[in-house]
């Protein structure tokens, strides 16, 4: 499994997205990124964070950057959950956890004293150079968005 340092090329990807269509780092070059991975759409912590980054969208674009959150959920998944909190952050699915793993997310979790492999809430600030600026691991929602926004206006 990669284990993604700051500073490093930040992988590229392809995966389709909510609303049709497809979205890759690619086609954010020269731009600076946000890409976070979180388990799964509608729950509570992961609507907490999307409901935050979709906040702060607004203060991201004005700063040149795009916010991209990735779950193994399916694209249909994606535009219920985008509907039902009116999400306006880009959502890709990586149903293959193809890039869950490039990025070192998908991980063994146990909750109830069962183990299971599951997305590990991690967050990637990716420079307009396509170089990785900020990696946050384990992320704690409550103010999470805020503090990547911090970030990416001191880059």
């Amino acid at each position: 499994m990669p284990h993604l340092a700051i500073g490093d090329t930040a992988p590229d990807f392809e995966l389709p997205r909510d609303g049709g269509g497809r979205v890759s780092l690619k086609q954010f070059s020269g731009k600076p990124v946000v890409l976070y991975f979180y388990p799964k759409d509608d729950t509570e912590a992961c609507t907490k964070e999307a409901i935050s980054f979709t906040g702060l969208l607004p203060e991201f674009e004005k700063a040149g950057a795009a916010v991209i959150g990735v779950s193994p959920d399916t694209v249909k998944k994606h535009d219920k959950f985008a509907q039902k909190h009116g999400l306006s952050i880009i959502l890709a699915s990586d149903e293959d956890t193809a890039l869950a793993n490039l990025y070192g997310v998908w991980k063994e979790k146990m909750m109830y004293g069962r183990t299971y492999m599951g997305v590990e809430r991690t967050t990637f600030l990716i420079g307009a150079d396509g170089r990785i600026a900020g990696i946050w691991p384990k992320v704690k929602v409550a103010g999470h968005a805020e503090e990547v926004l911090e970030s990416l206006k001191a880059l």
